[in-house]
């Protein structure tokens, strides 16, 4: 799969409504196909910042995401709203969904 985190810094004014200026764009891209999560979160430490973590079957779920309307609109509506370019981790990697974190584990937790 294709896993890619991304921190995106917003404009304080648009801080508390960023849920909703993304809306469309997350619910585009979650309803698509080849999506296996897109989820946003927002930052503990600073409520301008939030993290996205995202997943796609393989690389052509990937390309369909990025080819679509909904991405090109995202590129137009979303970066006015921005403090600054978001920063990106994407990689691939073997496996289709989350593993657990053994060193957490809770007991009878199957």
């Amino acid at each position: 799969m294709i896993f890619i985190t991304a921190k995106f810094r917003v404009r304080p004014s648009d801080a508390d409504n960023w849920p909703r200026i993304a809306a469309d764009f997350t619910a585009a891209t979650r309803a698509e196909p080849g999506c296996l999560w897109f989820d946003w979160s927002r930052s503990l430490d600073d409520p301008t910042e939030y993290v996205l973590v995202e997943a796609f079957r393989d690389d052509e779920a990937g390309a369909a995401h990025v080819q679509s309307e909904h991405f090109r609109e995202a590129q137009r509506t979303l970066p006015p709203h921005l403090a600054e370019t978001p920063r990106i981790v994407n990689v691939t990697v073997p496996q289709q969904d989350w593993s657990r974190l053994g060193e957490m584990a809770v007991p009878g937790d199957a």
